[in-house]
């Protein structure tokens, strides 16, 4: 029997990544988004007792877009996930797709030592985990 390959979350994560205050309007952080060309911004903590959030297109296009607010008088932090489910450096990838298969999420921020440090999404898992073999 062969020796089975485990694959972090660290191996495939993605380190690019941008943050936003969450008072900061969501036209803002649109524009942000559109230089950088990201999908979502971590939401930075306020305070040490606070916890991360995550900005995403899809939160935007709900809660702004759909509700046909303007997003130059949306604040972030009222449209932002928060807290968000982190993730590990450490995990396995598949026990990662677990975790979003069962919570329904696309991405989540990895996390070590109380800082983000990354973002992993279902593409990070199936390109950088799968495409290895």
């Amino acid at each position: 029997m062969s020796e089975r390959n485990v694959v972090r979350v660290r191996e495939v994560m993605s380190t690019r990544f941008d943050t936003v205050d969450g008072m900061v309007t969501v036209s803002e952080a649109l524009a942000l988004m559109c230089k950088i060309e990201a999908e979502c911004l971590i939401v930075d903590k306020r305070h040490d007792d606070d916890e991360y959030g995550m900005l995403l297109v899809s939160d935007i296009a709900r809660h702004v877009l759909g509700k046909d607010r303007a997003p130059e008088r949306v604040n972030v932090y009222e449209v932002t996930a928060k807290p968000v489910i982190a993730v590990d450096p450490q995990m396995d990838i598949r026990y990662c797709a677990r975790l979003f298969t069962r919570f329904d999420l696309s991405r989540a921020p990895v996390i070590e030592n109380g800082k983000v440090v990354g973002i992993v999404s279902f593409s990070n898992l199936v390109f950088g985990g799968l495409c290895r073999f």
